[in-house]
């Protein structure tokens, strides 16, 4: 009998199954109790290497996107955050590819992260903050859930960010992605301005007590 060979996201990594009865499917594999789990070439490696605290604390970051979502926004900012929640599993697989097989089944079914996206966030990021007064110090995070939860996306953004900052001393990555997840924290900084506007939460600038 032919084996069917289907790759799963499963949360923080990628397994590839091997499965003769698609039927009996599982979603449990049992193959990373040992502390490892599996990148796109097949390869193992333990759990806390620093690329799966890369793609790892991408998923958390696209978790944080969802829960802005449950919260009632404008059709514009809903579609971006949707399309943003994608591009993040684009990168989230990018990430899990180390590069060791050229022929990673899915990485290769996917379109990459291009320029064009950079540049859409810049063009959100342009129209959002043209819309906002000028902003002369930092804002400090609150006054409400959906800016409170935009601010806790931006920090998890720039942890990811730090990751795979690290990751790319060790083995390349790709250099889209490094300015994609930048100007991503800048949006989800921006975007928080503009939901404390939507939802009139005055704006608490802080200001920095001199000795």
């Amino acid at each position: 009998m032919t084996k069917a060979v289907i790759t799963i996201p499963i949360l923080l990594g990628y397994d590839i199954i091997e499965s003769t009865n698609m039927s009996g499917f599982k979603l449990y594999t049992k193959t990373g109790d040992d502390g490892t789990t599996g990148l796109l070439s097949g390869k193992r490696v333990n759990k806390h290497h620093v690329r799966l605290k890369a793609y790892g604390t991408i998923d958390e970051l696209n978790a944080w996107v969802g829960m802005i979502r449950n919260f009632k926004i404008d059709d514009n900012t809903e579609n971006t955050l949707i399309k943003i929640q994608s591009e993040l599993m684009i990168m989230a697989s990018q990430l899990a590819d180390d590069n060791v097989s050229k022929a990673s089944r899915l990485v290769n079914t996917l379109q990459p992260l291009g320029q064009e996206n950079v540049e859409y966030l810049e063009g959100q990021i342009d129209l959002i903050n043209g819309e906002l007064p000028e902003l002369k110090n930092f804002v400090i995070p609150g006054g409400h859930f959906i800016v409170s939860y935009t601010h806790l996306a931006r920090c998890t953004c720039r942890r990811a960010e730090r990751f795979i900052s690290a990751l790319n001393q060790i083995e390349s990555v790709p250099e889209i992605i490094i300015a994609y997840i930048n100007r991503l924290s800048d949006f989800l900084f921006i975007l928080a301005r503009k939901l404390s506007k939507d939802n009139e939460v005055k704006e608490i600038i802080w200001s920095a007590q001199k000795k």
